[in-house]
């Protein structure tokens, strides 16, 4: 009994953090521990004890006396993200060419064939958490305990962001993700030769290829509205 107990909390604990990842749970969402202790037919002592792991994670917001949150995402949050997202990934992805092992590359090369197959089934939440995976495995290879933390939560946003803008019948950001797979086969390959300095940079590269499938959302393809000029406003002489 309890280890079925500790399983159904594990399942919980894993498809919570799916369901933020895909936006399923919306930042900022209220979290009712009685549907999600019905839901995934637990207790709510074990319920709480794995709302407790995802806060330690970064998913959820514990707070005293009120009820769970999912995690927000501010203005200032995203702006830290935008700050903090580059320098992390470059560390990260030098570390894990100096550290990664054999089995290590082999799991990413397993996660980079599940990641293709997500963006030739145009399965957007499967290419989000593969995405997320393939990232959090290069963190798992650098082995570092100040620098994983980091990763992982911003891995979190950088997920969620994704689920907000991609469009596979967006034909811009669908090219922009074929590059993104090439730079995932070129990390496995720099990553396997050890080459530090050259997983560094693609981190960099990889990153500005995300800045710039975000702006291609804010800036949709096709829409030719000059700045400054509202919408169907009169000119005046």
């Amino acid at each position: 009994m309890g280890e079925s107990s500790r399983g159904r909390k594990a399942n919980c604990a894993e498809d919570l953090r799916r369901r933020i990842l895909t936006q399923e749970l919306e930042p900022g969402c209220t979290l009712d521990e009685t549907e999600l202790a019905a839901f995934y037919d637990i207790s709510r002592p074990p319920l709480r004890e794995a709302l407790r792991q995802l806060a330690g994670e970064g998913y959820v917001v514990l707070r005293e006396n009120r009820p769970a949150q999912v995690a927000p995402m501010s203005h200032k949050t995203l702006r830290n993200f935008f700050v903090a997202a580059p320098m992390i990934y470059s560390a990260v992805s030098r570390l894990a060419a100096l550290h990664a092992t054999r089995v290590q590359v082999g799991r990413l090369k397993a996660v980079q064939a599940q990641f293709r197959a997500a963006i030739g089934e145009g399965d957007t939440a499967g290419r989000a958490l593969t995405n997320e995976r393939f990232h959090a495995l290069i963190g798992e290879m650098a082995d570092n305990e100040y620098l994983l933390p980091s990763l992982r939560r911003l891995l979190i946003d950088h997920t969620r962001i994704g689920m907000t803008f991609y469009s596979p019948r967006n034909p811009t950001l669908a090219a922009q993700r074929e590059v993104a797979a090439d730079q995932h086969d070129q990390f496995i390959e720099l990553i396997e030769a050890g080459d530090a300095d050259g997983a560094a940079a693609l981190a960099i590269a990889h990153w500005e290829l995300s800045r710039a499938e975000i702006e291609s959302f804010v800036t949709p393809v096709g829409l030719d509205i000059p700045l400054g000029v509202a919408p169907g406003a009169r000119e005046t002489a």
